[in-house]
């Protein structure tokens, strides 16, 4: 008689106990364990991948993408100022520096030969 109720007495006192028990070391041992690998790993694993990863990725990228934006870039960008601005500068510069020293020499030059030859 004694037997059926010592083991259901065993039994809810067992169940009860490792339930709360194993509820609490399990969510404290989870938690500390995996704060602490987690954090660990992750920052030596972040470390690690992201510094190769990242040197290797962008200088391969920016190394291709820089010379092939630069390079169609200032290409065309070379080109089209280039052309715009000597045009437009060579003109205003060259009819302007030339109408000034144009003048001025042709009326130096005119009065010192008229004045010698005449």
């Amino acid at each position: 008689m004694l037997l059926p109720w010592l083991s259901i007495y065993l039994s809810i006192y067992l169940s009860i106990y490792l339930s709360i028990y194993l509820s609490i070391y399990l969510s404290i041992y989870l938690s500390i364990y995996l704060s602490i690998y987690l954090s660990i790993y992750l920052s030596i694993y972040l470390s690690i991948y992201l510094s190769i990863y990242l040197s290797i990725y962008l200088s391969i990228y920016l190394s291709i993408y820089l010379s092939i934006y630069l390079s169609i870039y200032l290409s065309i960008y070379l080109s089209i100022y280039l052309s715009i601005y000597l045009s437009i500068y060579l003109s205003i510069y060259l009819s302007i520096y030339l109408s000034i020293y144009l003048s001025i020499y042709l009326s130096i030059y005119l009065s010192i030969y008229l004045s010698i030859y005449l």
